[in-house]
């Protein structure tokens, strides 16, 4: 397998450094004609370096789809970037990643571990996409739901892949084996399970911008289930035992009776500032009434009453200081 070569961190900073022919440099003060020589050897060494990011970007890319034909190129694929990242780059004998292999050899053979590995590079696909700052993260919304649903819609099989699943895709062998850096755009969640991020920062955006009340209410209402399903399958499960009257967890309970209200509300205060403003505000004061004794009651009819007062306009200015 060839993996491109990393590109030194200095190549365009050295550029400071290469004297035209003609200029002296022992020469204290540069003349016009030699600020204009070097402003040319810096945007020549600038495009020779956009060039090389490009091809490598491009390679990765390449290899990253063709991994995701099936199950076994996959997992061959994620193979040979161990095996680089790993060993070969730490100078480590064959024999040494053989033995790794050979002890791996279970967990590859778990159902649910080549799924996890697709679900990740489907992820660090989109995190490249993502990579610029001036990548329109709504775009991105569509396939970021599919991911994030392929992922809880086969919740059990994946129950014990969720430290992969977790993992920020940048810091995988995947990412490492082309040396793909760390993204330039902070807002993108790096892991398809920064579900504070999917939703907040991608999915409930691109709802709001299209306009439709429902599809704020549909992104809100799998947020808060695909939470659920996370501490129902892979966070101790829901009941203390596995026999079919067992209370529920303390830990689930507190989900349950804690963070979904607050859920609800949020999706609520949403919906009124997205225009529903008579039926979200019956909704919240129903709300506010069913769970009276929640510790954010208080402060939810605060920002209630907020939202039915009436701002003020500004007053004019007075005429008394002249």
């Amino acid at each position: 397998m060839t993996f491109p070569m990393r590109i030194p961190a200095i190549l365009i900073g050295a550029t400071i450094l290469v004297c035209p022919a003609h200029l002296a440099c022992s020469q204290a003060v540069l003349s016009p004609a030699d600020r204009e020589a070097l402003l040319e050897n810096l945007e020549k060494l600038r495009e020779t370096a956009v060039s090389k990011v490009d091809a490598r970007f491009s390679m990765a890319l390449a290899a990253y789809r063709e991994a995701m034909s099936s199950d076994e190129a996959v997992l061959n694929f994620y193979l040979k970037c161990v095996e680089k990242v790993d060993f070969e780059d730490h100078q480590k004998k064959a024999a040494e990643f053989r033995d790794w292999k050979r002890k791996q050899a279970e967990q590859f053979l778990e159902p649910g571990f080549k799924t996890a590995l697709r679900c990740q590079l489907r992820w660090l696909i989109l995190t490249l996409r993502a990579y610029s700052n001036k990548a329109d993260l709504i775009k991105l919304a569509p396939e970021v739901q599919e991911i994030v649903d392929e992922i809880f819609n086969n919740a059990d099989k994946l129950k014990f892949e969720e430290h992969l699943l977790n993992q920020p895709v940048n810091t995988t062998e995947f990412a490492k084996a082309y040396d793909m850096g760390d993204p330039e755009n902070k807002k993108w969640p790096l892991s398809p399970l920064m579900l504070d991020g999917v939703y907040g920062e991608v999915i409930l955006p691109a709802a709001r911008a299209s306009g439709k009340l429902e599809a704020v209410r549909s992104a809100w209402m799998k947020r808060i289930k695909q939470d659920e399903i996370r501490f129902e399958v892979w966070q101790g499960g829901a009941k203390k035992s596995n026999q079919p009257n067992a209370p529920r967890s303390p830990e689930y309970e507190k989900f349950l009776t804690e963070v979904v209200p607050e859920y609800q509300w949020q999706m609520e205060m949403d919906l009124f500032r997205c225009g529903d403003e008579s039926g979200a505000a019956k909704r919240m004061l129903d709300h506010i009434s069913k769970h009276i004794t929640h510790r954010n009651a208080r402060a939810w009819g605060d920002a209630f009453k907020e939202l039915l007062t009436p701002k003020q306009p500004a007053s004019a200015p007075s005429d008394n200081g002249r």
